[in-house]
């Protein structure tokens, strides 16, 4: 635990805290998941919408039962932790930091693509700088951008479903829920879709920033989970009105050619704008979200402890957020990742397993399990049902994981 004068300070309200989470789920994902879910599952890509938001619905619940209990940084780290042991909650743990860490990466040329393709690289770069600046000066600022960043990009978003779902090239007939993609199909674009809008627990891993969190986390993660499906629901009922499931499948900007087949391609720039804008947010979350896992981790010496330093003015983990800063930096300056980092959807579904894991050991009643079970065998199905070169990534890095902590506590007994 921290130790005193180590703490965080205590900002964060329900709204602020809804705000983050919409930050983090209604990011780029949006502009770019739904092209890669309607090749998977086809005109099954409702369906596998609405499994993704069972298996979120369970998860969510579970964080906000856990974070209500254990209002620290670290998120499932800390759960697992204290409900199942040092293992695991080191397991959860490294698969958050290495896989949002290449996230991260991948929002920062997602913005520098949108906003200047030729200097994809040096825009990543300013962006991570700039948005480390602005977490270095405390969680109020960090918030304050976050409100403005998701108030542009529900604007953009809300004017694609009115521009779609008005022209005359909107059909309600391409919105069959038939499973042309195979139940196979609809679980991997659930798979896709759920890494898209899981942001929600980057509420739980500001938990120790939360005024009053027994009372502020159970409240904020359900609403901005509910905000986000309805938008998530309504953009692809959208798009999928006017492209359909095959159009969608071929389009490599889903919603910049939903609003040009719509007949207003003036709104394309917009979508592009809000696309990097969403990137902007998502960056800004998780950056937020690996600097508190990586704090609670340097407190238990699973990383160095001088991470584990809190700012005695700004009160944030500032160490751990330069250090962040910097490993995303230099990523972003040079290498790609935005093609390479599937592996990061099947860490975030081990991630919520342990989560769900921790949350079936709060009650021994039934009713009190279902949730958690539920979740558990959701975010196992969904994650072997991702395209195999994911899981087989994404499985070497858990046993990378695996292999250090085996490591470093056969350093300890010798």
């Amino acid at each position: 635990m921290a130790q005193s004068g180590s703490e965080l300070r205590r900002t964060l309200g329900v709204g602020d805290a809804v705000v983050i989470g919409l930050g983090s789920m209604v990011g780029a994902g949006i502009f770019a998941a739904l092209g890669p879910a309607a090749r998977a599952a086809g005109s099954g890509l409702l369906l596998g919408l609405a499994v993704a938001a069972v298996v979120a619905y369970c998860n969510a619940t579970s964080s906000a039962r856990l974070a209500a209990l254990y209002p620290a940084s670290g998120g499932t780290y800390m759960y697992g932790r204290e409900r199942l042991g040092a293992f695991w909650g080191y397991l959860a743990g490294w698969s958050f930091i290495v896989g949002k860490t290449a996230s991260c990466a991948a929002m920062a040329l997602t913005v520098g693509a949108y906003v200047w393709p030729e200097q994809a690289h040096a825009v990543a770069v300013g962006a991570v700088v700039a948005l480390t600046a602005v977490n270095y000066g405390g969680m109020h600022k960090s918030a304050r951008l976050t409100r403005v960043i998701v108030s542009v990009v529900l604007a953009v978003l809300a004017s694609v479903v009115v521009v779609c779902l008005g022209s005359d090239a909107s059909d309600a007939g391409r919105l069959d829920v038939g499973v042309s993609g195979g139940a196979g199909g609809v679980l991997q674009a659930a798979g896709l879709l759920f890494f898209a809008f899981a942001g929600y627990a980057r509420i739980a891993t500001l938990g120790e920033e939360v005024r009053d969190p027994a009372r502020t986390i159970p409240r904020a993660i359900p609403t901005a989970l509910s905000v986000a499906l309805v938008v998530y629901a309504a953009v692809a009922v959208a798009v999928l009105s006017v492209l359909g499931p095959e159009g969608l499948g071929r389009a490599s900007a889903p919603l910049a050619d939903a609003v040009r087949t719509a007949g207003v391609p003036g709104l394309v720039p917009v979508v592009r704008v809000g696309a990097a804008v969403a990137a902007l947010g998502s960056l800004l979350a998780l950056i937020l979200g690996v600097s508190r896992t990586t704090l609670a981790m340097a407190r238990d010496g699973h990383l160095p402890g001088a991470l584990a330093e809190v700012h005695p003015r700004f009160q944030v983990p500032h160490r751990a957020e330069l250090a962040v800063g910097a490993v995303v930096a230099a990523l972003a300056a040079t290498v790609d990742v935005r093609g390479a980092i599937g592996f990061c959807s099947f860490g975030v579904l081990a991630y919520y397993a342990v989560a769900n894991a921790s949350a079936w050991t709060l009650s021994s009643a039934p009713a009190a399990r279902l949730v958690p079970v539920v979740g558990l065998v959701g975010c196992v199905t969904l994650a072997f049902a991702l395209p195999a070169l994911s899981v087989v990534v994404g499985a070497a890095v858990l046993g990378v994981g695996v292999a250090a902590y085996g490591v470093r506590g056969w350093r300890r007994t010798a």
